[in-house]
Formats: structure tokens, sequence, C-alpha cells
């Protein structure tokens, strides 16, 4: 049991006092919800500083993905003002057959590409990560071909497999082989295009080699204490260790894949013949928006590849959920 005692209009705040006869101590104060003068001010000086970045990110990513919907609905050259049209463009690109065809081919690179280029990165940073005096010369040079620009690297593969008098031929001559013209042939296009891209797997290589550098290493001395093979230790201990680069990695090699053009542009003169074979989702909307004056469709296309890629990424989030480990600390 308990009463209140105030004393006078000035007294303060009420006192509660219990049954036997001593004061209870004040309810703590009530905190503001709002900032004070220290935290606004650190508030503004830290949007101050990030206002380059903000401003970046409204300008040439905000506004190109809103104005890029609003195209979609229309028919627009560049030329003229845009037209509206309604989901016109949604439904043509369901029914165009080159949709489905650059479709297939972006599909194709995607599921050799992607998984191959993992393989090649990871098997990359475990030869960066041996304990020899030369490693930092293997890391230099497994590196270097990722610096080389695509345009670059796209011309020395012409060089490289042509027909008459490339490498490739000549070396396929000297063991009895006949000419091949790799880059004459549907599939084989694809296929070239897909081991010129793996020349840039020093990118992920170098994140895998963090990711290996951030393992403990006393969990693989506890291992071989333990009498675990290397291949053991590798699928024991480092691929789920692992896990949240390979994640990283296979997000960014998933949207590269979907927004394959530069190589594919260049081999094929952007045509992207024979039979379109090379015809990649992203050269075919370039084809649209600057090739037929169709921006408004491009934009359509655009859009729908956004969604898929986005759809993508959520897939492999929630499924990142049953081997992705992120329990591991520096050592």
């Amino acid at each position: 049991m308990s009463v209140t005692d105030t004393v006078g209009p000035t007294a303060g705040p009420p006192r509660t006092i219990n049954a036997g006869g001593q004061s209870a101590p004040p309810p703590p104060p009530r905190r503001s919800r709002g900032l004070n003068v220290g935290q606004r001010r650190k508030l503004r000086t830290g949007l101050l500083f990030i206002s380059p970045w903000i401003i970046g990110v409204l300008i040439f990513i905000i506004y190109p993905v809103v104005y890029s919907i609003a195209l979609s609905f229309t028919r627009y050259s560049g030329m003229e003002a845009p037209t509206w049209v309604g989901i016109q463009n949604y439904v043509t690109a369901f029914t165009d057959p080159m949709v489905g065809k650059a479709a297939s081919n972006t599909i194709f690179y995607a599921i050799i590409a992607v998984p191959l280029g993992l393989l090649i990165a990871l098997a990359l940073a475990i030869a960066m990560n041996q304990n020899v005096r030369e490693v930092a010369w293997y890391r230099t040079i497994f590196y270097a071909p990722s610096l080389i620009p695509a345009f670059a690297m796209s011309f020395i593969f012409i060089v490289f497999l042509n027909p008459q008098f490339g490498v490739f031929n000549q070396v396929l001559n000297l063991f009895g082989g006949a000419n091949v013209n790799l880059l004459g042939d549907p599939t084989g296009v694809k296929i070239a295009i897909i081991l010129m891209a793996q020349l840039g797997a020093g990118n992920a290589a170098l994140i895998f080699l963090a990711g290996l550098r951030n393992i403990p290493k006393t969990i693989y001395e506890a291992a071989r204490v333990d009498g675990a093979s290397p291949l053991r230790q590798f699928f024991a201990i480092t691929f789920p260790l692992l896990s949240p680069v390979l994640l990283f990695n296979l997000i960014t090699g998933i949207s590269g894949s979907l927004q394959v053009f530069t190589e594919a542009f260049i081999v094929t003169n952007g045509t992207g013949d024979p039979d379109a074979g090379a015809l990649f989702y992203m050269m075919y909307l370039y084809k649209n928006a600057f090739g037929f004056a169709e921006l408004g469709y491009a934009s359509a296309l655009a859009v729908i590849l956004f969604l898929v890629g986005l759809a993508l990424a959520l897939l492999v989030y929630w499924l990142s959920r049953r081997f992705v480990n992120y329990d591991v600390e520096a050592g």
C-alpha cells in the first residue's frame, strides 16, 4: 500500500510513500523521442558527406529506372513525343520470336558461364593462397587477364579463332585435326564468348581469396590432427565457411550473365550472327533502342530484364538460407 504526498504547488514531482513510511525513488525521466542539438548536427554532417552518393543514386539509378518504366508504356522513337500504348509493348515482347531466341541464348550462356566461372575463380583463389615464396607473382599472373578491356579481348579472340590462320586451328593442324570455324557456328560462337568471359575470373578470385584468408587456420590444424585429408578439409571446412563469398560471386555472376553484350557485339560486328547464335538479350534490346528507334519497346524489354534479375536474386537469397554459413570469425 502506498500514498502520494504532494506539498504545495512548487514542491516538485510527487513522492510515493510506501506502507513503512519511506519515500520511494521517483520514476526515471522520460526520454525525448526527438534528436538533441548534437545529434542533429551529426546527422547534418553525415548527410553532407554522403550527399554526392545520394545525388548520384537519384540521378543515375532512380531517375533512369522510373523514366524507363514510364517509357515502356509508350511508343517512342526519340525524335517525337511519346505516344501512350498501355501494355502493348509487353504483349509484343512475350510474342516476339526474337525475344525468345535472345532469351534462350542468354540462358544458355548463364547456365554454363556462371558455374564455370565460379569453379575457375575458386581454383585460382586456392592457388593464390598457397604458402610459397613466388605466390605474389602467381597472384599477379592470374589476375592480369581480368585487367584487359573486353573490347580488346574480343579482338584478340577474333584473331585467335580465325579459321584460316588463327592459333587455335594451327594447334589443331599440328595434331592432324581439320580447321574449325567456331565463330561461324551458332553454338560455337556462344562457347567462344563463354571461354572469353573466363579470362575475367581474376576479379572473383580475389574475393574468394579474401574469404579464404578469413578462415581461421586453427580449424585446419584441428582437422589435420583428426586425420582429415585435404579433400575432406575442403568440403567440410573451406566450402561451408566460404559460402557467403560464394553467394556474393553467384549473385554478381548471374547479374553479369544476364547483361552480356560487349564481347558478342564486337565478335559478331553487332549482328548477333551466325543464325542469331550470339544474339543475347542485351544486344536485342540495344538493337531495338538504337537500331530500330523503338525506345518504348526497348524500355519494356529492360523492365522485363530488371524483374527477371530481381526475381533470380531473391530466389538465390531464399535458397542461400540452406547453405550459407556466417558463423566464422577471422583467426
